[in-house]
């Protein structure tokens, strides 16, 4: 059974930052692209960024140039630096895995609260 726990949520004042992990378990996660998104209430599920499986990263506009996302293959793990946070960052945020061999998984998310 596949599990995506993630931690590193929590309360930051504006121009803070905070470190995502999200730790994987029962996923070939070498094989997998790794993803954050994030949701506010009434709102969609937003991708924020994404590591393929080569290590090809890719940001949503608005957080480009304040986060960034890294992988472990020895740790199972994604991780979500987040920089120079803003309140609108205020969120809670989701890991995601998509495997070629398990279809897309989901955790059940962090909180992020950026206080102005």
């Amino acid at each position: 059974q596949v599990q995506l726990a993630e931690s590193g949520g929590g309360l930051v004042q504006a121009g803070g930052s905070l470190r995502l992990s999200c730790a994987a378990s029962g996923l070939f996660f070498r094989i997998s692209h790794m993803n954050w998104y994030r949701q506010t209430p009434g709102q969609s599920r937003d991708m924020v960024a994404r590591i393929s499986n080569g290590g090809n990263a890719d940001y949503a506009d608005s957080v480009k140039g304040r986060f960034t996302i890294s992988r472990d293959n020895t740790k199972n793990t994604v991780y979500l630096q987040m920089n120079n946070l803003k309140p609108e960052d205020t969120a809670v945020y989701y890991c995601n895995a998509d495997s070629p061999a398990s279809g897309l998984h989901w955790g059940k998310g962090t909180l992020v609260t950026v206080s102005a």
